[in-house]
This record gives structure tokens, sequence and C-alpha cells, in this order.
């Protein structure tokens, strides 16, 4: 069988998202056996990454354009291997936690050295149960007698990959990777849905927009959930290009649906965030049911399984994080579970009478179209007539007011910026992207209701339904690039696609006239909205592009490592514990805690004593010299092992983030003899 630039590009653009779910399938058990190791993961994971990676890409349809040339696919994968290699030359050396990413960092080191959760506190080597020592820190929860970090374990264990190849720095690859294969993936969605010709321009615009270079700098989830999302879109699309009957035999759709189901359902493994934007595919199901579709029930099978793995993170590895966020996940999984019987209600009750027909009465595909240019148009709005206020939280208010001052702006510290969400999107992909994509939603409304486009009918749904909650409340620190991961799984993938197509449609419409004025017309309309889109896209993107975050952190932290006896059991007596905890404890490899009282002097004198009672060498942790200084003995030597001057990302709340700031990490320390 001739392999077609039509058939390449759609077989390489599925790669990505099955051998990241094969992975997960795989690795996830194996964590919570407590036996995630190298050997392990080579045995039962590499054979299911090559198996899920040769077999599936053989069962999906060749893309559906007659006489595709090669450069399509050449430009998506030069655009692709471009970010990678810009990425990786500019990936950041975030391990001392502040933010998510070194919270990730840690996760994925100690699961790639030790195989399993949760962290043992190691209690009786430092003190016993010392009332005054603390175990928990910064995104790792003290419960019992055990250490629980704070986020899913999904993209921890893909970076683990990195971390047994490379140590360190080869974790700190694999996110502008994952990042890259984003943008291969995207551009595959595109050539479905848009076409082949527009995929380079689509993935282009991802490649080059801030967020999506940002979150792939350094070990956030975002690339990864990206990966699956975008790709189980691609597979659902595959699944419903070739018409399946209810009691048809088993053949390719039923193969694809359920992997696409499997990927969706696996975004949960990677982010709680993922149960949110999943609802519309609960409803799709019902859908398809109702329409006799023999992808409905491999679909549904394989949405569940792919939950089922989210769940027993979430609750299972992750269960003091889902309380911590109590408050908020409580109502979604309410919200959640009534969708799920509603959706089941619906189904039984249209049984008979199948899917409802949307395209009658005639007014109501506009009429559609027309809610959804209002909304958009309220989005635009929302700023001039409304501010939010009220984050619930101390912390976030003090430091938003801390930004507003340097940013000179009045002092609000209660303001969330929630109504500046559509701006956001503005900063990074151009106000001609939010424009078009406007148009071309509506456009997509009209023509889905009216049954003329119905392979967007799964992508417009999950697309509107997370771009409108998301934007609607982003619950997020609105400081900037901080708040921008927010967009970056389907929210700024769904501007870009939705204003591709936009592009693709006009062109189309202008080329439907007579002779070469026509297509001039045409090529000079595509090439002025592409200039007009990629042009403020990349102009914010070189705000913060020039930089490397937290870099000398991978040296610091081996000579701070380095400094630390193997016998030793390391007690932090000031804040610095918030920070550095879990770093000495999970990558230096010895009993760590905490005292955190006011004055600490009497209590660590204590807890020195006990270490040594214990034949273990106490060394003595702090952010300054003179804390460390009242504790030992005098003549004690004390060190400097740890100390990065970086720059680090900036903050910022009304205009888009530009430059670096500067970090500072200090640990001294004390080996007590």
């Amino acid at each position: 069988m001739r392999l077609t630039p039509a058939r390449l590009f759609a077989r390489a653009t599925a790669v990505p998202v099955a051998a990241a779910a094969a992975w997960l399938l795989v690795a996830f058990p194996l964590l919570v056996a407590g036996v995630f190791t190298p050997l392990a993961g080579a045995l039962l994971g590499v054979p299911a990454v090559l198996a899920a990676a040769v077999l599936l890409p053989r069962l999906v349809p060749d893309l559906a354009e007659d006489g595709l040339p090669w450069w399509p696919l050449a430009a998506t994968v030069l655009i692709a291997a471009a970010f990678a290699a810009v990425q990786l030359v500019y990936h950041g050396e975030t391990l001392v936690i502040r933010r998510d990413p070194a919270s990730y960092a840690q996760f994925t080191a100690w699961i790639a050295q030790n195989g399993s959760l949760p962290i043992p506190q190691q209690r009786p080597l430092i003190a016993g149960d010392d009332p005054a020592l603390s175990y928990g820190s910064l995104a790792y929860y003290e419960v019992g007698r055990s250490v629980w970090p704070q986020f899913l374990a999904g993209a921890p264990l893909l970076f683990s990959v990195g971390h047994w190849i490379g140590g360190l720095d080869g974790m700190l690859l694999v996110p502008p990777i994952a990042g890259a294969l984003g943008v291969f993936v995207f551009g595959g969605l595109a050539a479905r849905l848009v076409g082949a010709r527009w995929a380079p321009l689509a993935a282009l615009l991802l490649a080059v927009c801030l967020p999506q270079q940002w979150a792939s700098r350094a070990t956030y989830s975002e690339p990864v959930a990206q990966v699956l999302m975008l790709g189980a879109l691609l597979l659902a699309y595959d699944a419903f290009a070739r018409r399946a009957g209810a009691r048809g035999r088993w053949g390719a759709p039923h193969a694809l649906a359920a992997a696409a189901g499997v990927a969706f359902g696996l975004g949960l493994v990677v982010r709680i965030d993922a149960l949110r934007d999943l609802l519309p595919v609960v409803g799709f199901v019902g859908l398809l049911l109702l329409a006799r579709r023999g992808q409905a029930v491999p679909l549904l099978g394989g949405l569940a399984v792919g939950l089922g793995y989210g769940f027993a993170a979430g609750f299972g590895l992750s269960k003091p994080y889902l309380d911590y966020l109590s408050a908020s996940l409580d109502p979604l999984l309410a919200i959640s579970a009534a969708v799920v019987v509603a959706v089941a209600a619906a189904t039984a009750l249209l049984w008979r009478r199948g899917v409802p027909r949307t395209d009658r009465p005639a007014w109501l595909p506009t009429a559609a179209a027309g809610l959804a240019l209002l909304v958009v148009a309220a989005l635009a709005l929302r700023p001039l007539v409304y501010t939010h206020r009220g984050h619930g939280d101390e912390a976030t208010a003090a430091y938003i007011g801390q930004v507003q001052g340097i940013e000179g702006l009045a002092l609000d510290p209660d303001r969330t910026y929630d109504e500046m969400s559509l701006y956001w999107v503005g900063w990074y992909v151009g106000l001609s992207t939010v424009l078009f994509a406007g148009l071309g939603v509506a456009l997509l409304v009209r023509r889905v209701l009216r049954r003329t486009d119905p392979q967007w009918a799964l992508p417009l749904l999950l697309l509107v339904w997370t771009v409108a909650t998301t934007l609607a409340r982003p619950a997020i620190t609105p400081d900037h690039p901080w708040a921008s991961r927010r967009l970056v799984v389907l929210v700024l993938p769904a501007f870009v696609l939705i204003g591709v197509w936009f592009v693709a449609w006009l062109t189309r419409r202008l080329r439907e006239g007579e002779g070469r004025a026509a297509r001039g017309l045409a090529a000079a309309a595509a090439a002025f909205c592409a200039v007009v889109m990629t042009a403020p896209t990349a102009v914010t993107a070189a705000g913060v592009m020039d930089y490397r975050s937290d870099v000398g952190t991978v040296a610091a932290t081996r000579s701070l490592c380095d400094a630390i006896p193997s016998d030793a059991s390391v007690v932090i007596v000031d804040g610095l514990y918030h920070n550095y905890m879990q770093l000495v404890r999970g990558m230096c490899g010895v009993p760590t805690a905490a005292i955190t009282a006011a004055d600490p002097v009497a209590d660590a004198v204590r807890v020195v004593d006990e270490i040594r009672a214990r034949g273990r060498t106490p060394v003595v942790a702090a952010s300054e010299p003179d804390r460390i200084e009242r504790i030992v003995p005098p003549g004690t030597p004390v060190l400097h092992p740890f100390e990065v001057q970086s720059a680090q990302d900036p903050s910022t709340l009304m205009r888009p983030p530009s430059g670096a700031w500067a970090f500072h990490g200090d640990v001294w320390l004390a080996v007590v003899g």
C-alpha cells in the first residue's frame, strides 16, 4: 500500500496520543502497585507504547483530500521541530517550589527514584514523634505519617522517562518535547477539520503564541494534557469518518472510538479540570446512541476506562489535594453526576424518536449563531461594566496587592480580574484571531445545527463549552504569564482552529468567483489574514521568550546534595522549608523535617541531640547563616552549597508579560559533628 502524503499526515499525527495513552495505561498501575521502576517500564510500558504507536495509526483513514502534495506535512513537521528546538534551548530549571512546575518536578523526581507513593516521613531517623517537627511544605501535604504530593500523577509519569534516561537534566527536557507534540497533533486536527493546506498556519499560530512556549519550558502538566485532549478529538474525528451501524461488526471505527474515549478520560489523570471539559462528551455519547451509531458504546467504554484511571489517581494518590479543592470540586462532581443522569434520562425518553431535528424550526440555527455572537460580545464588553472581586484567599490577595503596586495600579487586592479573560486571549493570539474565531464559531454553530458539517459536532461542543466556562471563571491567580496556563490545553487551540477555519471559509468563498481576479483576491485575503493573525502573536511572545528561568538550579541542587552526608537527617529551622523541604528530601534522599516555631533555637538543639542519639549525622539548614549559628556548637562551619541568582517569570495584571524578574535562591547548612 503506497504511503501517500494524505495517509502519512493522518497516521503520523495520531502517533503522539496513542503513545501517551498507552504509557499512562501501563505506568499508572505500576505506580499504584509501588513498582514504577525503569525495569518495569521497559518490560511493560515500552512494548505497549510501540504496539499502540504502530497498530492504532494503521486504522486511521487517509485525509479526505485528493492530490495532496507533501509540503503541508513537511511544513507542519518543520514547525513542530523548530518549536522543540527553541524550547530545548530555552528550557527552565525550576526545581525550587514557588509554583506548580517545581511541584511537578519534585513529584517526578520522587516516583522516578522510588517508584511508589506516598512519601514516608521517616520520623524514626530524625527525632521520632517530637511535636516541634513538621513534615509538610508547599504542595506537599503531611497526612499521618506520610507526605502526599499535590497534583495528579499523569504528567510526572511521563516526565519520569526523561529522569530515568538523563536524571534531572533529562526530566527537564521532556516538557519541550511534549509541547512540540501538542503543536504537531494540533496540526493534524486542523488538517482534518479545516484542510491539510491550512494545517501549517494553524500549527504556526499555536507554536508562536506565548503561553504555548512558556508552558513547554518547565514541568507544567498542560502540554501533556494538550496532547491527550487534542489527540482524542483527532481520533474521534477519524472514528466517525466512516459510518458504523449499531449492529455492525467490530472494525476500525469502533477501535478508534474506544481509543478516543480512553484518551479523553486519561486527561483526568493529568488535570482535575478535565472533568469539567469532558461533560460535552457525555452528551455527545447520548446523541450517538439515539443515532444508532456503532461507535457510541466503544466511545463510552473507553471514556469510562480513562475516567476510572483519573478518579483512582485523584482519590487514591492525590486525596489531600482534592480535599483542598473541595469547595469547587464538590459542586463539579455534583454537576457531573447530574449531567450523566440527565443524558441517560433524555436518551431513554427519546430512544424511539431518535436524534432531535436541530434544523427545525428553520430559524433555530440562525438564532443559535446570533446567540454565539452575543456571548462573544458580552465577554468583550464585560470589563466595561463589571469588576469581579473575591479571591477567598488572603495570601492570593496579598500577592495581587504587591503586583498592583509594582505595576502602578490602584490598590485593589481583592480583585480577581476574571472579567479580563477574553482580553488575555487577545494578548496572546491577537485581536484579529479573536475576531475571526468569533465569526467562525457563529457560522459553525449554524452549519452544525443545519446538519451540513456534522464532523464539527463534537469538536464544537467540547471547545465552545471549555472556552465559555474557562473565560467565564478562570479560577486562577490572575498574574501573567501564570494565568495564561488556563488557556493552553483547549482555549487557545480553539481560537486558533476556528479562526483559521473562518479564514479558509472566506478564502473559498472569494475563490468562487470567475477568473484570475477571484483567485488573486482569495490569495491576497488569505495572505493578509495570515499576517494579521501571526504578527501580533509573535510580538507578544517576544516579551518573555528570551530568558531561561531558574538557570543554575540543577548544579546548585547537586552541590547541596553533595554537602549533605548520606547518613544525615536534616532539620530546617526557618521558612526555607516551604520551598526546599521536598527538594532536600526527594532529590538528596535524606530524611527531612522542619521546625516552625517562632523561636526555634531550643527545639532545634533538642532535635539535633535526638538525631545524634539515633546514630545519624544532624544537618541544620536555613535561609541565612546567623539562624544556624545560634543552634550549632561554636566553631561549626556554616556552608553555602546552594546559591542561585537567575531569572524567573514576571507577573503582570493589565498588560502582557515582558521581561524577566530576578530569582535568588540560597540554602545555608551546617553539618553537626
